[in-house]
């Protein structure tokens, strides 16, 4: 087990919902406002982090509101005193330097509380109706480890100089550098090979998707055998994505999760836009058809479902496994996020203190 406790994060409800988009008692609401009220809420009931996931589009359709990660995330940071507030990052919307300052911005507001996460963008429709290049796979990965080998320097408080296939930055630097810390956080999202490589060479944090236990020990073979022979030195820590559907026994979390399948069923035009729309060659879509699960990015797949004692062992069974941060997601979001607060991170807590 890693030497301190579990995290516990949330995702912040940037599409409106993270299930089933019909819920009745979750409708559809991706509003600043919403978005506020909930994370000022997942601060109060003690939850660590906030994720503010990245989209210019919504992936489930254009027609439907989608919160935008940057500005929103200033704001939060102005608003909370002790939540971490992760902003995802697709480098084919910012240059380096511009993305570097903004992050130093939001890091200063937020007294040295916030932490970029770079993902590899896979929906098409929010990249080339733009006019922005959308490169195959692999090559956006290499894009993404000049972008970040610069935005990395950059917040550091380094003068960067940088001669690549895809940018040139002669003796860049910015000020004011971090008051709070050597540079806010580096995670990294995604599974492929070329993930890996990125996440072993310059994340502090690697995310991974929901999924099952051996899945995980897998992962972490896979990119423990990397080494760290990148810039950060420090080892690697993790991640990882989950839906909770947590009760009092688990008869009652799987009827619930029966249930949430049945309003999911309601989605399918949403999630064949989705996935006709979606890099087929991004790992998290395969790992998906392998593992269905209610929400994104493996959602219930992890198996945090069940009775509050079963939900809470399972979370300690994937902290042994070196899991620092569970980022969840639930529905209805702030309720069951309260449900979570109460039943479930104390029984974490309390046995995670030695007898």
């Amino acid at each position: 087990m890693t030497a301190a406790g579990p995290r516990f994060g949330v995702w912040a409800n940037v599409y409106g919902s993270w299930a089933a988009l019909r819920h009745p008692e979750d409708p559809l609401d991706a509003s600043w406002e919403r978005n506020q009220r909930l994370v000022l809420l997942a601060e109060q009931l003690g939850f660590d982090s906030t994720l503010v996931a990245q989209h210019e589009v919504n992936p489930f359709g254009g027609h439907l509101d989608q919160l935008e990660a940057w500005t929103s995330s200033a704001a939060l940071a102005a608003l909370t005193e002790r939540i971490e507030i992760i902003t995802a990052i697709k480098p084919l919307l910012y240059h380096p330097v511009v993305l570097a300052k903004q992050a130093l911005q939001i890091e200063d507001i937020s007294h040295g509380r916030f932490a970029i996460n770079l993902v590899n963008a896979w929906y098409k429709p929010e990249i080339e109706p733009a006019g922005i290049a959308f490169p195959e796979h692999d090559e956006r990965y290499a894009y993404g480890a000049e972008w970040l080998t610069i935005v990395r320097g950059l917040l550091a408080g380094e003068e960067v100089t940088f001669h690549g296939r895809y940018f040139d930055v002669d003796g860049y630097s910015l000020r004011p550098r971090d008051r709070f810390r050597e540079r806010p956080t580096i995670y990294v999202g995604g599974e492929s090979d070329p993930a890996k490589d990125l996440a072993a060479d310059q994340a502090d944090v690697w995310f991974l998707n929901g999924q099952p236990p051996h899945e995980i020990d897998r992962l972490l073979a896979e990119v423990g055998s990397r080494g760290r022979d990148g810039a950060v030195r420090t080892p690697l820590r993790i991640g990882l994505a989950a839906f909770v559907i947590a009760r009092e026994t688990d008869e009652e979390a799987e009827e619930a999760l029966a249930q949430a399948w049945r309003y999911a069923a309601q989605d399918e035009p949403e999630l064949t836009h989705l996935y006709s729309s979606a890099d087929p060659k991004a790992v998290m879509f395969q790992t998906f058809q392998k593992y269905p699960a209610i929400g994104t990015n493996g959602g219930t797949a992890a198996g945090l479902v069940g009775s509050y004692g079963r939900v809470a062992e399972r979370i300690r069974a994937f902290h042994a496994q070196g899991v620092e941060l569970f980022m969840l997601q639930f529905q209805p979001f702030e309720a069951e996020m309260a449900r979570f607060a109460e039943h479930v991170i104390p029984r974490v807590r309390r046995a995670a203190v030695p007898a």
